[in-house]
C-alpha cells in the first residue's frame, strides 16, 4: 500500500478515535504506531516508538514542565486564587460588571504562576461564578469571562506550551516567555474591555457591586505581595539573566512551597494533592507529547508532511499571506483538536516554512499560541467551556459559548494586531538581551 494513503487512512483513525472519547495522548500513539508498522514493519516501528519514549522523558529542557505544574499546583492551594480575586474586586468590583472585570484580572494574574488554562479557568471559577451568582449576573457574562479569562493561561508565562514549542524548535524559552508578557497583558485588557462594551449595552447583565473605602482597597492589593513576589523572583531572573528558566522553574517551586509554608497551608493533605496533581498533570502532557512524536515519525515516513510542506511553500502568494493561510489552519484546526496536540502536531510541519520565509520564530511561537488559545473557548471540542460546564452543570452550554463569542472576536483583533506589528511581541525580548 502506498505510504501516503497509509498516513491518511491513520489520521483518519485517529479523527474517529477522538469521536470515540479514546484520549488523544493514546489515540495519537496508537495511530502512529499501527501507520508505522505497516511502512517500516512491526519491529522497526516498536523499536523507534521505544527511542522515542525514552528521548522525550530524560530531555533535560522539559524538566521544566513538572516544575511549574507543581508551582502553579502548590501556588492553588495556598489561597493566592481567592486573595487575587478579592483584591481585583476591590478595586473593579464597584464598576459597572465590576465582578467579570475582576475575573479577568484574577485569571490573567493566577496564570502567571499557573501556565495552565485548563487549571486558571477551573481554579478561578470556584471563586468567581458563585460571587457573580449573588449579585445576580447574567448566566453568559459570568460563565464566558472565566472561560475566556482561562485562556491567558498558556501566554503568560511561565507557560507548558511555550516550552513544549522552544523545545520543538530550539528557540529560546527564556525569550518566548517575555514575549509573551506584553500579548498577555494586551488580552487581559481587551477582555476587560469587552465586559465593559457589554455592561454598557445591557447594564442588567453585570450590575455593580458596593463601594470599598480606598483603605481596604491598598489592604487587598497588599495581601498579593506572594504572587508578585514569586512572579517578579521567576520572570525578573529570566529577563535579566539570573538564571535559566529551567533553574527559574525550580526555584519558583520552592518558593511556592516557601510562600505556602509561611501562610500556614503546607499541610500534609495539601502536599499530597499538589503532588498527585503535578504526577497526573505532567503525565498527561508526556503521553500526548510521545503520541504526537510519534504520529510526527509517521508523518515523516509516509511523505504527509513533505506533502504539505511542499503545498504551502509552493504557494505563489506574499510570505505574510503564505502566513496567513498558516494561521487560518490553525484557527479551523483549533476547533476540533486539543491546543497542546495541535501545537506537537503542526509546528515540526510549519517550522521550517515559517524560518525559510524570514520570519522570527520568537513571534511565530507567539502568535501561534494566540491562535491556539481560541480553540479553548470555540466549538465544538471548547475545553474551557466544558470546563466551566463541569462546575456549573445547570447552565445551558449554548449560554456559555453565547458569552465568549465576544471574547473570541477580542483575540481575533488582538491577533490580527500582534500578526501585523511583530514588535507587540518582540521588543520585550529584545531590551532584555541588553541586560545579558
Amino acid at each position: 500500500m502506498d505510504p501516503l494513503l497509509i498516513g491518511t487512512l491513520s489520521f483518519a483513525a485517529l479523527f474517529v478515535l477522538l469521536i470515540l472519547t479514546v484520549p488523544i495522548g493514546f489515540a495519537m500513539g496508537l495511530c502512529g504506531l499501527a501507520g508505522m508498522s505497516m511502512i517500516i514493519g512491526l519491529g522497526p516501528s516498536l523499536s523507534l516508538f521505544g527511542t522515542t519514549v525514552y528521548e522525550t522523558t530524560v530531555t533535560y529542557d522539559l524538566s521544566i514542565v513538572p516544575l511549574f505544574v507543581l508551582m502553579g499546583a502548590v501556588a492553588a492551594r495556598s489561597g493566592l486564587s481567592q486573595e487575587l480575586y478579592g483584591a481585583f474586586n476591590a478595586w473593579f468590583g464597584a464598576f459597572r460588571g465590576g465582578l467579570a472585570l475582576a475575573t479577568v484580572g484574577a485569571c490573567g494574574a493566577f496564570a502567571a504562576i499557573c501556565g495552565s488554562s485548563v487549571a486558571t479557568a477551573a481554579t478561578m471559577s470556584k471563586v468567581a461564578l458563585p460571587e457573580m451568582k449573588r449579585y445576580n449576573y447574567a448566566e453568559s457574562l459570568a460563565t464566558g469571562s472565566v472561560a475566556a479569562g482561562g485562556i491567558i493561561g498558556i501566554l503568560i508565562p511561565p507557560s507548558v506550551v511555550l516550552v513544549l514549542y522552544g523545545v520543538l524548535t530550539e528557540t529560546s524559552i527564556g525569550d518566548l516567555f517575555i514575549a509573551g508578557f506584553l500579548p498577555g497583558v494586551l488580552t487581559i485588557v481587551g477582555f476587560m474591555l469587552v465586559v465593559v462594551v457589554v455592561t454598557r449595552l445591557n447594564p442588567e447583565m453585570g450590575p455593580a457591586g458596593p463601594r470599598v473605602p480606598l483603605r481596604e482597597k491598598i489592604a487587598a492589593l497588599g495581601r498579593t505581595w506572594a504572587i508578585i513576589l514569586l512572579f517578579a523572583l521567576v520572570i525578573g531572573g529570566i529577563y535579566f539573566g539570573v538564571f535559566t528558566p529551567t533553574e527559574a522553574a525550580g526555584i519558583g517551586a520552592v518558593g511556592a512551597f516557601g510562600i505556602s509554608a509561611l501562610r500556614g497551608r503546607m499541610t500534609r493533605v495539601n502536599t499530597r494533592d499538589a503532588l498527585m496533581e503535578t504526577v497526573k498533570t505532567t503525565a498527561m502532557i508526556f503521553t500526548i507529547l510521545i503520541g504526537a512524536l510519534t504520529l510526527n515519525n509517521l508523518m515523516v515516513f509516509s511523505g504527509i508532511a513533505a506533502a504539505l510542506s511542499g503545498f504551502v511553500s509552493g504557494l505563489d502568494m506574499h510570505p505574510m499571506a503564505v502566513m496567513a493561510v498558516i494561521l487560518l489552519i490553525y484557527l479551523v484546526m483549533g476547533c476540533f483538536l486539543d491546543a497542546l496536540a495541535m501545537i506537537l502536531l503542526t509546528v515540526p510541519i510549519f517550522f521550517p516554512i515559517i524560518t525559510d520565509l524570514g520570519f522570527d520564530p520568537v513571534w511565530f511561537g507567539i502568535i501561534v499560541v494566540m491562535v491556539v488559545e481560541l480553540g479553548l473557548i470555540t466549538p465544538p471540542i471548547g475545553m474551557n467551556v466544558f470546563v466551566i460546564k463541569g462546575m456549573v452543570p445547570n447552565v445551558k452550554l449554548s449560554s456559555i459559548y453565547k458569552g465568549v463569542i465576544p471574547f473570541v472576536i477580542a483575540q481575533l483583533i488582538l491577533i490580527i494586531a500582534v500578526f501585523i506589528i511583530p514588535d507587540i511581541a518582540l521588543w520585550l525580548p529584545e531590551t532584555a538581551k541588553t541586560f545579558r
